[in-house]
């Protein structure tokens, strides 16, 4: 979990200059497949945006048009006021990306991946010496410069990527769910560093799975069977896309309550660890009946009570 993360700071006005990303009417079809559907959105400079939505969503798809890689069918984006279409090698000068699967070389050490790197990004020799050191130092890998990248334990591995994505000083960053499968203790790290990147105005669009971790983004957009749900700081799309309120329930048995609620007709109903998380509307004055509902299927209830809905709440609310 990331709840031992400072609160990100305000960012006072990232977007005073031109939007970091424009996407305007966004439409990408694969024959009658549409897997983008006429989303709009725009990212500030210098901001953590969050890109959220379950497998199959339009997330791939959405940031491979962003990178240049593939064409809206219909709908206009741009990225640091280079039109994707028409600029897609400006686009490339301008990015750095760090895929879901590791993309560096194993059989390399972790230097060589990242002259490697610099030199695919033309990077002169001097050039390149001098930013291999200063990324080493700030993903804090210089001890490990002459070790086998296959050797790196995973959030090592992922140090590494990101160190090799910003060798040429990317003035954005798109990040496609950079922390999958790797432990919690270096997703912190990792997230760390995504902090002190955005301090420098660095403009980060990640894409993530972890709900601790969107919760640390300055601003998220929810995607799903390629429509844009939901745009706005965590704060603001807990507030207005949760329909109702959310109690949490401790019980003995919560498989049973979980059967129990969803047999009852409660509109959303998720396990949440041993607890289970019931939203609804008007639920502070249904307790008792809830309590006694649950009591009478076995489930020995222990606690019911109304609290402020997760993004994870607000997420399968509006998902379902």
């Amino acid at each position: 979990m990331l709840a031992s993360l400072p609160p990100v700071a305000p960012q006072g006005e990232p977007g005073a200059a031109a939007p970091a990303v424009i996407v305007n009417h966004l439409t990408k079809r694969f024959g009658s497949f549409t897997a983008v559907n006429d989303i709009s959105f725009t990212v500030k400079r210098g901001e953590i945006f969050g890109f959220l939505g379950p497998n199959g969503s339009g997330k791939t798809t959405t940031i491979r048009i962003l990178l240049g890689l593939m064409h809206p069918t219909v709908g206009e984006a741009t990225v640091m006021g280079f039109d994707v279409v028409h600029h897609p090698h400006d686009i490339a000068r301008s990015v750095g990306y760090m895929s879901q699967k590791f993309s560096l070389y194993p059989d390399l050490n972790v230097e060589e991946n990242l002259v490697f790197y610099g030199r695919t990004y033309g990077l002169g020799a001097r050039q390149l010496r001098q930013r291999i050191d200063e990324v080493l130092t700030l993903i804090d890998l210089s001890d490990q410069r002459r070790q086998l990248t296959a050797s790196l334990p995973g959030g090592w591995q992922q140090r590494l990527a990101l160190g090799a994505a910003l060798l040429h000083r990317p003035a954005i960053l798109f990040l496609d769910e950079p922390t999958a499968g790797v432990d919690p203790v270096s997703r912190r790290s990792f997230w760390r560093l995504l902090y002190d990147l955005a301090k420098d105005q660095t403009t980060i669009f990640v894409t993530t799975h972890y709900m601790d971790e969107a919760e640390q983004c300055h601003r998220l957009a929810f995607i799903h069977n390629g429509n844009l749900l939901a745009d706005g700081s965590p704060a603001a799309i807990k507030q207005t896309r949760m329909p109702g309120q959310v109690i949490e329930i401790v019980c003995g048995e919560p498989q049973i309550a979980l059967q129990t609620l969803r047999a009852a007709g409660m509109p959303e109903v998720a396990l949440y660890g041993k607890r289970v998380h019931a939203a609804g509307p008007d639920l502070e004055h249904q307790i008792d009946d809830l309590r006694a509902l649950l009591a009478d299927a076995g489930a020995n209830p222990i606690s019911l009570q109304v609290i402020p809905p997760s993004l994870e709440d607000v997420f399968i609310a509006n998902v379902r």
